[in-house]
C-alpha cells in the first residue's frame, strides 16, 4: 500500500483558499498542545513519586521495634532500612521523570521555533498571492469592459456611414477604445503571468512546507511514543527495584528463629525457677499446728498464760508494788 504524504492531499481548487494549509497547521497546533500536557502529566507523576519518597523516608525514621530483641529485631531493622532504600529510589524515579519531561519541553520548543520560521514565510506567501490574485482579477474585469467598450465604439462606426464629420469622431472614438483594450489586455496578461509565477513559487513552498511539517509530525509521534515507552519501563524498573529491597527483608525474616527469640528473652530477662510458698492459715487460739500448718521451723513459740500476780502485802511502813519498768517482771512464762 502506498504510503500517504501531506503534499499530496492538502490542495484546494480555489487559489487563494488556505483550507489544507491551514488544517496542517492545527493538526500541528493540537500535536504541541498533547506534548504539552503529557510534559503537564510526567511532571505531576514526578511530583507525586517525590511526596510518596518524603513520607516514606519520614516513614523509615520512626520507632519501629525499638524494644524488640534478638532475631526479629534484626528483621525489622532490615524492614526499616530497606523502607528508606525504596524511598530514596522513589526520589531517583522522580527526578528521571523530570528529566525526561525536561527533554519533551526541548523538544517541542525545537519544533515550535523551526515552525514558527515556515509559517512566517508561508503568511507572506498566502497574502502577496491573494494580493496579486485580486489584482489580476482587478485586471480581467478592467480588459473586459474594455473590449466591450471597443466593440460598442466599432459597431457605432459601422452603423454611421453618412456624416462624414459625425463618422470621423465615432473613428477616434474607436481607435481610442482600441488602444484603452489593447492596453488593458496588455495589462491583464502581465497580471495573469505575474501570477502564475507567485502560483508557482507558493506552490514549491507549499510542498516544501508539507514535508517539513510532515517531518515534524512523525518525529513527534515517534518521540511522545518513547518518552511514554520509558516513562512506563522506569515505573517497572522501580518495581523490580523495590522488590528486590523487600527481598532483602523477606530473607532476614527467613532468619528469624521463634523459639531461638523465646530462649533469648528467657536466658537475658529470668527472674528465677521456683515459684513464691503458699500462704498458710494460722489459728490466733491454737497453739497446735493446723493440718495445712507449714513446718516447725516457721512457727512461732507456743503462747501460755499464767495465773493472776498476788495480792501485795501491806505494812506500816509503806506499799510495795512490782512495776513493768522491772527487769525480772513478766506476764509470759517460757
Amino acid at each position: 500500500m502506498k504510503n500517504l504524504h501531506y503534499k499530496d492531499f492538502f490542495w484546494n481548487s480555489d487559489l487563494t483558499c488556505t483550507g489544507g494549509y491551514d488544517a496542517i497547521i492545527q493538526y500541528l497546533s493540537d500535536g504541541k498542545r498533547v506534548c504539552k500536557e503529557v510534559e503537564e502529566f510526567m511532571k505531576a507523576r514526578a511530583s507525586i513519586e517525590e511526596k510518596y519518597a518524603k513520607d516514606l523516608l519520614g516513614l523509615s525514621k520512626k520507632v519501629c521495634g525499638h524494644n524488640e530483641m534478638n532475631s526479629l529485631k534484626r528483621s525489622l531493622d532490615v524492614f526499616k532500612l530497606q523502607t528508606e532504600h525504596v524511598s530514596l529510589s522513589h526520589f531517583q524515579l522522580a527526578q528521571n521523570m523530570k528529566d525526561e519531561a525536561k527533554k519533551l519541553e526541548d523538544f517541542r520548543e525545537k519544533q515550535k521555533e523551526a515552525r514558527k520560521k515556515i509559517e512566517q514565510q508561508m503568511d507572506a506567501l498566502h497574502k502577496q498571492k491573494a494580493s496579486q490574485f485580486k489584482k489580476t482579477m482587478d485586471s480581467k474585469k478592467t480588459y473586459d469592459q474594455k473590449c466591450r467598450d471597443k466593440e460598442e465604439a466599432d459597431q457605432n462606426v459601422n452603423r454611421n456611414t453618412n456624416n462624414t464629420k459625425h463618422m470621423e469622431k465615432l473613428n477616434s472614438k474607436a481607435q481610442q477604445a482600441k488602444q484603452n483594450a489593447d492596453e488593458a489586455d496588455r495589462l491583464y496578461q502581465q497580471n495573469v503571468t505575474t501570477m502564475g509565477k507567485i502560483r508557482d513559487d507558493w506552490m514549491k513552498e507549499h510542498i516544501k512546507a508539507c514535508e517539513m511539517f510532515e517531518k515534524q509530525s512523525v518525529e513527534r509521534i515517534n518521540f511522545l511514543r518513547n518518552t511514554v515507552w520509558t516513562h512506563l519501563n522506569q515505573l517497572s524498573q522501580q518495581c523490580v527495584t523495590s522488590d528486590e529491597l523487600y527481598e532483602e527483608v523477606r530473607k532476614s525474616l527467613e532468619q528469624c528463629n521463634i523459639q531461638e527469640d523465646i530462649e533469648h528473652f528467657v536466658n537475658l530477662r529470668r527472674t528465677g525457677d521456683k515459684p513464691p510458698a503458699p500462704v498458710m492459715y494460722e489459728n490466733f487460739y491454737s497453739g497446735q499446728k493446723s493440718p495445712t500448718a507449714a513446718s516447725p521451723s516457721r512457727l512461732p513459740p507456743p503462747i501460755t498464760r499464767r495465773a493472776p500476780p498476788p495480792e501485795p502485802t501491806q505494812n506500816n511502813r509503806d506499799t510495795l508494788y512490782s512495776t513493768v519498768q522491772d527487769a525480772g517482771y513478766s506476764l509470759i512464762q517460757y
